[in-house]
């Protein structure tokens, strides 16, 4: 069988390594594995292709992948892979959703931290010469305890479920939303709400975090109706995707201070414009898409794949199944 991985970014860290091919070769000898740094080959390559370990396919290469059998996404978004050709397949899909949850959720309790104790007003009166300890406390909102505050998530997968045992730790009250209420409530979670009660847990919610994937039903889902139903002294933290937000509604609760802040790791289009409203709001923490970063990426990569290829080969149930009718 031929496995073939392909990925092409202009950040290296997202680029399959030569070690991870290298790992696979060694570990899968009857396995033919083909490594390549660009897309310009990807077309020649798919006829005989079994599996494939890529970032995106289109719809005019798919058609050429007459043996596919199974796609893994490295990513934990695969909005960019769903499309009726391969929806309507029997081709498998999987995604790295496992990989990127431990680091992202570590990532959104560093966001919530430095929102509670007013990190970035701290550092923009350091680079001022300014000891603005008066001016922090009356600050809107002041510094706070995160014990006891109310953590309301709308996303439950594996960086949710991490987000919740991190904020249940520190003593935070975490309620959610899921798609499939019926699904019941994880440890650490003490609410589920019905995606029809997103309103109600806004309602509630000191913190909001987003951590779901780019849907038909999740597209602009924080709009200016739901920046209303929030707490005038809540927070927004958004680490799933950017279309998830109505960036001008956003814009305008965060001038407007009908929120009182928010922290972006993710927008509609990256790199962020320099041009972009959002740079010059001082309630607005960015951090450019750094949420996944970690040295361990590749490792945490390679235990997935290559347990994933040992179960494809033994006829197993594989990890990180999407379900593509839904999307994730």
């Amino acid at each position: 069988m031929k496995v073939l991985l392909v990925s092409h970014h202009s950040f290296d860290l997202w680029m399959i390594p030569d070690s991870f091919a290298e790992r696979l070769r060694k570990d899968f000898p009857a396995v033919n594995v083909v490594h390549l740094k660009r897309y310009t080959e990807f077309e020649a390559q798919l006829p005989d292709t079994e599996v494939t370990m890529t970032w995106s396919i289109r719809p005019e290469q798919f058609k050429f992948a007459r043996k596919l059998r199974w796609i893994h996404s490295p990513a934990a978004a695969v909005h960019q892979l769903i499309f009726p050709e391969l929806v309507n397949s029997d081709v498998i899909l999987t995604n790295a959703r496992e990989v990127h949850g431990p680091v992202v959720a570590e990532h959104v309790m560093g966001l919530i931290f430095a929102l509670a104790k007013r990190i970035p007003q701290a550092v923009r009166l350091q680079s001022k010469h300014v000891w603005g300890q008066k001016i922090i406390w009356e600050s809107h909102p002041p510094p706070r305890e995160l014990s006891g505050a109310t953590l309301g998530l709308v996303g439950l997968g594996s960086i949710g479920r991490d987000i919740a045992r991190h904020a249940a730790n520190l003593g935070m009250r975490v309620i959610a939303v899921r798609e499939h209420p019926e699904k019941g409530k994880p440890e650490n979670v003490v609410q589920v709400y019905s995606a029809a009660q997103l309103d109600e847990m806004l309602s509630q919610s000191d913190y909001v975090v987003l951590a779901v994937p780019t849907t038909s039903a999740t597209r602009g889902l924080i709009n200016a109706p739901r920046l209303a139903a929030m707490k005038p002294d809540a927070q927004l933290i958004n680490v799933g995707r950017g279309p998830l937000v109505d960036d001008n509604a956003l814009i305008e609760a965060l001038r407007g201070r009908k929120i009182a802040g928010a922290a972006l790791d993710v927008f509609v289009e990256e790199p962020l414009p320099a041009d972009s409203p959002y740079w010059d709001l001082d309630n607005l923490l960015i951090t450019p898409h750094t949420a996944g970063l970690t040295e361990k990426l590749w490792d945490r990569h390679y235990a997935l794949f290559s347990e994933n290829l040992r179960r494809y080969r033994a006829g197993e149930t594989l990890l990180g199944l999407v379900n593509k009718q839904d999307g994730y």
